[in-house]
């Protein structure tokens, strides 16, 4: 499960609704440890796992040392992975889960759903069954149409294809989620693969290699409808990963400090896109836990 560490408190209750459906199904829990869409999942499927007296359930938390410096492990979390940098942290996430749920959050969710989106439209990964569910209460519609409609514009009707959109019923989250584990079991068994790990997912190395969010990184990226999709889709997740670390790490505050905003450059389109998508994260109080002393660490230029 994905989403947003600042989120309202109609997001996380909904959060523990999805988490404790699933945990009725017998499903284990993994996200990325910290608070909020973080640790909802985990608190509800273990309230079902506890009703079916269920003592093995599995919450597990994977994070790296630039997020977990800034935001410690939830309670819930009773496996704990750090890994070495966010590329090989989202590269766990898929190698280990058997589908992704991803609930409101900001740019750090947005960074999780272009790596998996990068991932799923590259050549080598058409046959990989991940199931994609992006889900949140009634309140949170808004959110994921407005990513969806971001997605189409960037990476086109294909991409839209990769995923599902469920408002307000997490009994349909859930059911969706447990027929997709007999799907992927079923594939794992046919082709002799591992069902504690995707051994058959290729990461190609662009995705595995650090993004450092660097001034001169950040504006060097290419952000063209010219681009194939999958070289868009991987620029696009590197861009949002710049916003989280100048947003909560403590090397990117420092350097948003020292030199000012990241600069972003691309077609004109999309950066007014983009505008309007982080525009309404910050309005929202996505960008960050205390929201009202967020400062913004970007600005947006086009290429024309």
């Amino acid at each position: 499960c994905w989403g947003g560490h600042s989120i309202g408190r109609e997001e996380y209750d909904y959060s523990k609704e999805v988490g404790y459906e699933l945990g009725l199904r017998s499903l284990d829990i993994c996200t990325g440890c910290g608070p909020g869409a973080m640790k909802g999942p985990m608190k509800g499927a273990a309230v079902a796992h506890r009703k079916q007296r269920n003592s093995t359930g599995r919450y597990i938390g994977v994070s790296e040392p630039g997020i977990i410096a800034a935001e410690s492990p939830n309670p819930i979390v009773n496996e704990l992975i750090i890994m070495p940098d966010i590329e090989k942290r989202l590269e766990a996430f898929i190698r280990l889960g058997h589908g992704i749920i991803v609930f409101p959050g900001g740019v750090g969710t947005a960074e999780e759903i272009f790596y998996i989106l990068a991932l799923l439209l590259h050549e080598d990964n058409r046959e990989q069954p991940i199931p994609l569910i992006f889900t949140g209460p009634k309140e949170s519609a808004d959110y994921f149409y407005s990513i969806d409609k971001f997605i189409g514009l960037t990476l086109g009707a294909k991409a839209q294809q990769l995923y599902q959109i469920i408002i307000a019923d997490s009994g349909q989250v859930a059911r969706k989620a447990a027929e997709a584990m007999e799907l992927v079991r079923d594939i794992r068994q046919e082709n002799k693969d591992a069902y504690y790990f995707n051994w058959a997912l290729s990461v190609p190395h662009v995705l595995q290699s650090p993004f450092q969010a660097s001034h001169e990184n950040m504006a060097n990226l290419k952000i063209d409808t010219d681009m194939p999709t999958f070289e868009l889709a991987v620029n696009l997740r590197a861009l949002f990963s710049g916003l989280v670390s100048g947003n909560v790490k403590a090397e990117g505050i420092a350097s948003i400090e020292q030199y000012g905003n990241f600069q972003i450059n691309g077609d004109p389109e999309m950066m007014r896109a983009l505008d309007a998508l982080l525009a309404s994260f910050i309005e929202q109080g996505r960008m960050k836990i205390n929201a009202s002393q967020y400062r913004r660490c970007y600005d947006i230029t086009t290429s024309n």
